[in-house]
């Protein structure tokens, strides 16, 4: 039968005080002894999750290994624009003679060729002429008044000017070489085509303005510079270095691409180039003021070293957050390296297509004719040539110089190669093929164009800068020109692009996408677009 209700009354309760027993002893295990208990004796495993912490150790690893792999690359940068910046003084004055001695004695052997000059001695006359008027424009900028006049700002304003005097020479620079390239191509282009433009005369006084203006702007940096060396709580020097570490704020955490990362490197290095000779010009004045006493080039060693060391450290932080930040490795700047090491050696095979100094401008926005106008200018206002003696020392110390450059050129050609043979992009510059002309039969466009710098394949179907046009007419479509040390930076890891699939292709590539085309004047290391 049924139980009655006071059976189950009964049964509930019994049900009840047991789930009553069994929750008092779980409140009574959950005491404090034993809660500090598991505490004290928890365990976790590592291995659970392996992949997280392997790719955190390697982001330290990374971090570890940035300053040495992003020196290696500032080293070798560093000494290319000092090869370009040498060749202003000890190459490019003989070639212009020799141009000049060319252009002299041309109808004792007459007119072989419809040209008078090569487009390269053309370049290097140009190059010449408006070094020599910038210097002489040059004289009539007084620096003893602007030294004194920037002396009197405040420490604020001469800390502003200084921030507006760096952009402004990013600015300036981003459209100089322009100019130049503008100048030079106006002055050698084939004489049978049609003229869409204004004419040489015009360029040339652009182009001497521009280095004017330019050697001004850098001439104010060093005297402001040198404003800060002489104040006597240093306090001005101080601010100015601590505007580098602004520079980390405005970097690190930014977006960046391995094109954008390799746009920067190359801006740290121009500006710490130029940086290098602002405080050269800086010992030179304050030298002379004190009458080449040597005991007060100590005085000034410590300052020296403080603006030096100040910058490798805000380089070293600000490179090794933002590959961390962006998850890049530091192989990248064996790549950089390697395409910095590509476009020297290009540039000096037999039939290229620019000249190796314009192709570091272009690579990295350093332009030597303005920093040299005002070193030069600089040095002949500090030391007096009085003498036989002194003339010959003159004769000694630029044979010194040609020496160097010689020296320099070996060597970073050699080093050039051997990272070029790393990077496995040798047999790029050595498979000239002749991309036909849409229309037109191969061994017609043969008897057109001239083997110089341009566009080659090879058995991948990549291109290099090897063989390039001289003549084009006016029907026939302009060629791209590409660099292999560009697609090796572009080209994602992991993946293999046909970068030369069909000439369609190659015609609605962008240009901004060839790094070869793309100059390298960069604002914090973001594309001026």
């Amino acid at each position: 039968g049924q139980p009655s209700p006071q059976q189950r009354t009964e049964t509930l309760g019994f049900y009840e005080s047991d789930r009553g027993r069994k929750k008092k002893r779980s409140l009574s295990d959950l005491s404090l002894l034993r809660f500090i208990s598991a505490e004290l004796t928890r365990g976790y495993f590592l291995e659970h999750n392996e992949a997280k912490y392997t790719e955190r150790r390697e982001r330290v690893y990374t971090c570890m290994r940035i300053p040495k792999e992003l020196e290696k690359l500032m080293f070798f940068g560093i000494f290319l624009c000092l090869d370009a910046f040498l060749y202003v003084f000890t190459l490019l004055p003989l070639r212009v003679f020799l141009a000049m001695f060319r252009f002299i004695t041309l109808p004792c052997y007459g007119l072989r060729d419809r040209r008078l000059l090569q487009p390269a001695q053309v370049c290097d006359i140009l190059k010449g002429v408006i070094l020599v008027i910038c210097y002489f424009m040059m004289h009539y900028v007084d620096y003893s008044m602007m030294y004194h006049l920037i002396r009197g700002q405040s420490v604020i304003k001469l800390y502003i000017i200084y921030n507006m005097l760096e952009v402004a020479d990013r600015l300036i620079s981003s459209f100089g070489q322009d100019i130049l390239d503008a100048l030079y191509w106006t002055a050698t282009e084939p004489k049978e085509r049609k003229r869409a433009h204004i004419g040489v005369i015009p360029h040339f006084f652009m182009a001497v303005l521009y280095v004017f203006l330019h050697a001004i702007l850098i001439m104010v940096q060093a005297t402001t510079l040198n404003v800060a060396f002489n104040s006597h709580n240093k306090s001005l020097l101080t601010i100015m270095m601590s505007n580098n570490f602004v520079e980390i704020k405005g970097s690190v955490f930014k977006k960046f691409e391995k094109n954008n990362l390799f746009q920067m490197s190359n801006s740290d290095i121009k500006e710490r180039f130029t940086n290098y000779v602002l405080l050269l010009i800086v010992c030179l004045r304050n030298m002379e003021q004190f009458s080449w006493n040597p005991d007060h080039l100590w005085v000034l060693f410590p300052d020296v070293c403080m603006v030096v060391a100040s910058e490798i450290a805000v380089d070293i932080v600000k490179h090794a957050f933002i590959t961390k930040f962006n998850d890049i490795t530091a192989d990248v700047y064996s790549e950089y390296r390697a395409s910095l090491a590509f476009d020297l050696v290009s540039s000096r095979q037999k039939n290229a297509y620019t000249d190796y100094s314009d192709s570091v401008s272009r690579r990295m926005g350093f332009i030597p004719l303005p920093l040299a106008v005002l070193l030069i200018r600089v040095v002949t206002s500090s030391i007096k040539v009085q003498g036989v003696l002194a003339y010959v020392c003159v004769v000694l110390f630029y044979c010194g110089l040609i020496s160097l450059k010689v020296l320099n050129s070996i060597v970073l050609l050699g080093k050039s190669c051997q990272y070029v043979k790393e990077a496995k992009m040798e047999e790029k510059l050595f498979n000239p093929v002749l991309t036909a002309t849409p229309g037109k039969p191969a061994g017609k466009q043969q008897g057109t164009f001239k083997s110089t710098q341009g566009i080659s394949t090879d058995e991948n179907g990549s291109t290099s800068v090897t063989n390039q046009p001289v003549h084009q007419k006016e029907n026939m479509p302009s060629l791209l020109v590409t660099s292999n040390s560009d697609q090796f930076l572009t080209t994602p890891d992991g993946e293999e692009k046909d970068i030369s699939q069909d000439s369609s292709e190659l015609k609605h590539r962008s240009a901004k996408k060839d790094l070869l085309e793309i100059d390298r004047f960069t604002i914090c290391g973001n594309r001026i677009d």
